[in-house]
């Protein structure tokens, strides 16, 4: 059966195409160079060998390169970048050409991506993290306080699913948690600027937007380096100096902490809650024994995760389930598939509260695995345990959901629902 797959086209259901894809291709040729892996087992042996599939595809996909099909020369891609930067003007701010350019932590491999891992994990020990839920509650019961004041109808996005991560991480962070609406509108624009349709139109508006955030990071960061507080923007400035942390990488950090901070878990708890009301015997089940809810989560990020897919450049000739893979060839991992494998997950479409997910995908694998995991884990529970604990018979007021400009993030821009009692 031949088998039509664009990695790039944003779909409202892909699992049924993702079937396809493990049953007729599982190693699938989008185009020369570009790879699909669908099937647990391979997307496992691409994500655990990092000498042979590098991350730094990820750089490739930041600068739109690969939707465009330019993922082979990274420096026709570099120097338009930095083109559009001079004629915006935006290329000093940041005190260094390259701008935005520069290699992340989430485009490094190792031993690189460990050095700076490290400094980030010290903001994301169980310990901290467990210091937290006390916090996490009372920013979830204040939402719900909110939806009870405005009456029968709210939006899960906008009144619980988002603003409760945000707080979190900002407060993480040490900004001001009232910038939230800012904080939203640029994770918005950085994730459709980079895997949306904004991203094909041109880097214009990704561009400035990283502008404005740089310079409300900046200003934070050079307060910072006179009055250190306890939070994560003064653990990146104090590493400046023992691991050569540049101050673009910093900025970068608080801004990949700011999105993947609040757009993951978002579209986890809103995912979960559609799971449920899609499944009203398992809801009811859920809401009677709350005890279900952390293992409900694990079957959200397994049965509809927020992050779908990864990328991964070969880093030499080699071969992958019998299909030759060529040096500079763009591997694209399925995260959404793998979980739905029947080969490791049994009758895999099906979502299933009581379900062993172990070995899910849901917050990645091998050395990029989701530094954020517990914390996510740990908002997405206390949200949902709220939330179905206050408002009785919740359901949806809309059948039809826009969802989020990416085809790497999976999840509604907004949930409208009401409840009785």
């Amino acid at each position: 059966m031949p088998i039509e797959y664009d990695p790039f086209e944003v779909r409202a259901d892909p699992f049924p195409e993702y079937r396809r894809l493990r049953e007729f291709s599982p190693i699938h040729r989008v185009r020369d160079g570009l790879w699909v892996v669908s099937r647990y087992d391979d997307v496992s042996h691409v994500l655990r060998h990092a000498e042979l599939y590098s991350s730094s595809a990820t750089r490739l996909m930041m600068m739109g390169g690969l939707q465009t099909g330019m993922q082979a020369d990274e420096a026709t891609l570099l120097e338009a970048r930095r083109k559009k930067q001079q004629e915006l003007g935006l290329e000093s701010l940041l005190g260094t050409e390259e701008g935005w350019n520069e290699n992340t932590v989430i485009s490094m491999d190792p031993p690189e991506h460990e050095a700076l891992r490290h400094i980030v994990n010290r903001g994301f020990t169980p310990r901290r993290v467990s210091q937290l839920e006390a916090r996490i509650r009372e920013i979830a019961n204040e939402a719900v306080d909110g939806i009870l004041a405005r009456g029968k109808e709210f939006d899960l996005n906008r009144d619980l699913s988002m603003p409760l991560p945000v707080t979190v991480i900002a407060e993480m962070l040490g900004v001001d948690p009232s910038d939230a609406d800012d904080f939203k509108r640029w994770s918005d624009v950085i994730i459709s600027g980079i895997t949306g349709n904004m991203a094909v139109a041109g880097p214009e508006q990704l561009l400035r937007t990283l502008h404005e955030l740089a310079e409300y990071t900046l200003e934070i960061v050079a307060d910072r380096r006179s009055h250190p507080r306890d939070d994560l923007i003064s653990v990146l400035v104090n590493a400046e100096e023992s691991v050569a942390l540049t101050p673009v990488q910093t900025v970068d950090f608080v801004a990949l902490l700011l999105a993947a901070g609040n757009e993951t878990t978002t579209h986890l708890i809103d995912n979960a809650m559609l799971a449920l009301l899609d499944h009203p015997d398992q809801l009811e089940e859920v809401r009677q024994d709350p005890s279900l809810v952390p293992q409900m989560v694990e079957e959200t990020l397994r049965y509809d995760g927020p992050v779908q897919m990864a990328f991964r450049q070969a880093t030499s000739d080699t071969e992958l389930a019998g299909t030759k893979i060529a040096k500079g060839d763009i591997v694209t991992v399925i995260f959404g598939s793998a979980n739905h494998d029947d080969r490791k997950f049994p009758d895999g479409d099906r979502f299933d509260i009581h379900r062993d997910t172990q070995g899910h995908m849901g917050f990645g694998f091998g050395v990029h695995f989701c530094l954020g995991a517990s914390l996510a884990r740990l908002e997405a529970t206390i949200a949902l345990e709220t939330l179905l604990a206050r408002l009785p018979n919740i359901r949806r007021t809309e059948d039809a959901l826009d969802r989020v400009d990416s085809f790497l993030v999976r999840g509604p821009t907004s949930l409208p629902l009401c409840f009785e009692g």
